[in-house]
């Protein structure tokens, strides 16, 4: 079977089980162990029987529903490559315009100060990691519920480079009982609603950690949390940056508003024109 072929039977066979043909794309260029324009150069060429077989097991299994990133080991997330595994959410792109409000919002509010930062819910690390390497100064800790996802976490920052803080707890409890202050919260948590989640694709409801997806019945439970968490941990002068669901911008909005009546909260739309992410800034 030469590479071409490898594909299109791919592309097939993913579309009869109702899956992205071109994930098969990605994972023949794992199996291959290069990039989409190495494997295009060499369409023409044998696919060896050991690679044949390993690309057609990652296919089935991806028809089956388990998810690409789970299957490879990896995602692509700022342009680092982080690994992932199933104890953690599967990073999105939505997630890296979080992170970009948020570095703009301290460059313009602070400059080149030095701040503590910390990360709520951090799963592969993404949010931590990144913030930490695009400004190196902030002191970056995370916090994590799951020592499986703290695991994840700190393999990426070892082999990221990242200098970041690791800490097993609920939400904001290392800081509650260290006294510790903040200067940036910054969390994506779980946010979709349970009866949402029991119509999500078997890709993401039977493969991703139901712990990193769920917030309650309306899926805003966290964000409830947070409230009355912050105002214990943040210093005087703050940011505040929350991913949050479609549709639920103006609630969490709100919550900032009430429990910081001196801060400007604005609500953010992703480039899909949803509303995705939430400052409050004092």
């Amino acid at each position: 079977m030469r590479i071409f072929e490898a594909l299109k039977w791919a592309s097939s066979f993913l579309l009869a089980h109702g899956r992205d043909e071109n994930a098969g794309e990605l994972l023949l260029c794992h199996v291959l162990g290069t990039n989409r324009t190495g494997m295009l150069m060499n369409l023409r060429e044998e696919l060896p029987a050991e690679q044949q077989e390993e690309f057609q097991k990652l296919v089935q299994q991806h028809g089956e529903g388990i998810p690409v990133q789970y299957l490879i080991g990896y995602e692509w997330f700022y342009g680092r490559r982080f690994t992932v595994n199933q104890e953690v959410l599967i990073p999105r792109p939505e997630t890296e315009e979080l992170i970009v409000g948020v570095l703009e919002r301290i460059e313009k509010k602070w400059g080149k100060q030095a701040l503590r930062v910390a990360d709520i819910g951090t799963g592969s690390g993404a949010i931590a990691i990144t913030l930490a390497l695009e400004n190196p100064n902030l002191q970056v800790a995370t916090v994590d519920i799951a020592p499986e996802s703290l695991e994840v976490a700190r393999q990426n920052a070892e082999e990221l480079g990242a200098r970041v803080t690791f800490y097993h707890g609920d939400l904001l409890s290392p800081f509650l009982q260290s006294g510790r202050k903040l200067d940036v919260v910054v969390s994506n948590p779980p946010y979709i609603p349970h009866e949402e989640w029991l119509g999500l694709s078997e890709v993401v409801k039977e493969h991703e950690p139901v712990r990193a997806l769920v917030g309650g019945e309306d899926g805003l439970d966290f964000y409830r949390r947070f409230m009355v968490e912050l105002p214990q941990v943040l210093s005087h002068s703050f940011l505040v940056a929350f991913e949050v669901g479609a549709g639920q911008g103006a609630d969490v909005k709100g919550m900032l508003e009430a429990t910081f009546p001196d801060a400007q909260a604005e609500v953010v739309y992703d480039i899909n024109g949803k509303d995705r992410m939430v400052f409050a800034v004092q």
